[in-house]
């Protein structure tokens, strides 16, 4: 079963970005940024999805 972290682990997980920077990813569809579940209208993320999210993103740099 996949584990699912809160928006600030999320943003540690990508990198330390900021709250701003996950609202641009997730309202940019070409990022493809994996959508969070909503838990007492708190966002969690799917850890596996991210991390997924992360090698996709490295693939498509490495391919260029």
């Amino acid at each position: 079963m996949s584990q699912l972290v809160s928006a600030a682990e999320q943003r540690r997980i990508c990198g330390n970005v900021s709250e701003m920077t996950t609202w641009r990813w997730l309202n940019r569809p070409e990022m493809n940024f994996p959508k969070p579940i909503k838990i007492a209208n708190r966002n969690y993320w799917d850890r596996d999805e991210l991390e997924a999210w992360i090698e996709s993103r490295l693939a498509e740099r490495e391919a260029v």
